[in-house]
């Protein structure tokens, strides 16, 4: 008894070790240097982050939120990723399947007729034919095994992938309304002064009815007011184009846009932590991509090296062939087992450049990961500084609009006063129109640096994939 366990168990441990023989190399992450703090972080660096806050608790505009919610539900880039998903799981299930016996199947039936002088006696007969086949490659060196990992890693790149379309779509969203809003302020700074302008006109034209004012000072204001008029369709202009490229983020035909607060209410933290710039790798969507293609770059390596091994595969076949059905299983099965060994004799070297190659990949994605990783810490730190710039600029920029309206107000005083002439408040009324459109595209820029520091950290970067779209945003 114990003689017959030895032999039936020695076989099964040794099959046990050979499958589980991996050749080729192990992933192992490659070292990336990472600052000790990023630039244009104040002080030390802290754990906390913007990118730890959902995108809801980031904007502060309902209709923003609103617009958002709809583009993850709705956009178009955000269904093609979900398919793009669906698709590499699929070619994941396909290489996983190469681990377990195939099974296949196949019947027939045919009617004939042997010739008289071949076989006496011949007459018209039916065959039916039924055979059930089993394939199965022994996968002793873990060629499968690595197939089955790259495919893995390429599925999660492309979950990864997705995350990173959401987020970049969240930006997209904000920045695109933000602008919409920067125009609409413009368009109502430019109205205002078109309003301010055709005051002036006037003014010079009753003075110059009465032969106070001369006609220089009249066409002069005119000219003035013409060229504000005219920018106003061209913001109009657009203010559409706008609308509708928003319009396509959302998925829907173009048509107008809600409003919400207005550009000067939105929010603007005063300051924002990046957080621990080691911890940036772990966010970012694509950082993360990169290193699963490093995972599937590396698996390639051990597909190229099992291939120098031999493949055992083991194949097996039941059927029959008989005149009716009922007798397949009678005189008429037939049965087949067997095994079969491949292995690379001559190739002609192709094997070694197959491997050459597949290692060649795998530096080119340790390359890019490397390359990725330095640019995300780049467009923090060029987030961060344009953040703090742009804040110091918008207040100068606060301060200039606030005199040259007080200018505005003294020089039409001193021309109705006669002590200046219309010179002066046309210039007046002109710096003002030019400083508040500057401020109000400041103010957008600020925004815009904010949304784009919130994707260059890794927004909500927790939030499973069914969780940045939701109908039930509280705000």
């Amino acid at each position: 008894m114990r003689s017959i366990l030895h032999r039936t168990a020695l076989p099964a441990i040794l099959l046990a070790f050979l499958a589980g023989c991996t050749v080729g190399p192990d992933y192992q992450k490659p070292p990336i240097p990472t600052p000790g703090q990023i630039r244009g972080q104040e002080g030390l660096a802290e754990a906390a982050s913007l990118a730890d806050q959902a995108w809801w608790e980031i904007f502060a505009d309902d209709t923003l939120k609103g617009l958002i919610d709809e583009a993850l539900r709705n956009g178009y880039d955000v269904r093609l990723a979900g398919w793009r998903v669906e698709e590499a799981r699929a070619a994941a299930g396909i290489s996983h399947a190469q681990r377990w016996p195939q099974v296949q199947a196949g019947t027939g039936w045919s009617r004939g007729r042997s010739s008289e002088l071949a076989v006496p006696g011949a007459r018209t007969e039916d065959f039916v034919d039924a055979t059930l086949g089993v394939s199965w490659e022994i996968d002793l060196w873990g060629r499968i095994r690595r197939l089955n990992e790259a495919a893995r890693a390429q599925y999660l790149a492309t979950e990864e992938a997705r995350r990173g379309v959401l987020l970049s779509l969240v930006s997209d969203v904000a920045t695109t309304y933000f602008q919409l809003r920067e125009l609409d302020l413009e368009l109502e700074i430019a109205r205002r002064s078109a309003e301010a302008f055709q005051g002036t006109y006037d003014l010079f034209n009753r003075r110059l009815e009465t032969g106070i004012a001369s006609g220089l000072e009249t066409t002069s204001a005119g000219a003035s007011l013409a060229a504000t008029r005219a920018a106003i369709p061209d913001l109009e202009r657009l203010i559409q184009a706008q609308e509708n490229r928003l319009s396509f983020l959302l998925g829907r035909n173009p048509g107008p846009i809600p409003r919400g607060n207005p550009l000067a209410d939105q929010l603007l933290p005063p300051e924002i932590p990046a957080g621990l710039p080691s911890d940036l790798l772990q966010r970012r969507p694509d950082l993360r991509a990169a290193e699963q293609q490093l995972v599937a770059a590396n698996a390639e390596v051990g597909v190229a090296v099992a291939n120098f091994f031999p493949r055992i595969s083991l194949t097996g076949a039941f059927g029959g062939v008989a005149p009716q059905v009922s007798d397949l299983l009678g005189d008429g099965k037939a049965w087949s087992i067997g095994g079969g060994l491949l292995t690379p004799v001559f190739q002609g070297k192709r094997l070694g450049e197959e491997r050459r190659a597949a290692e060649a990949r795998w530096e080119q994605a340790k390359v890019q990961y490397e390359a990725s990783v330095t640019n995300a810490f780049v467009e923090v730190s060029t987030a961060l500084a344009a953040y703090r710039k742009l804040a110091e600029i918008e207040g100068e920029q606060a301060r200039a609009a606030a005199s040259y309206r007080q200018a505005v107000d003294l020089s039409n005083e001193r021309y109705l006063s006669g002590l200046s002439d219309y010179l002066e408040v046309l210039q007046a009324q002109q710096q003002q129109l030019v400083t508040e459109s500057s401020l109000a595209r400041t103010r957008f820029d600020r925004l815009a640096s904010l949304v784009q520091l919130y994707k260059a950290l890794g927004g909500g970067w927790h939030l499973s994939s069914s969780d940045w779209a939701t109908a039930n945003i509280q705000n």
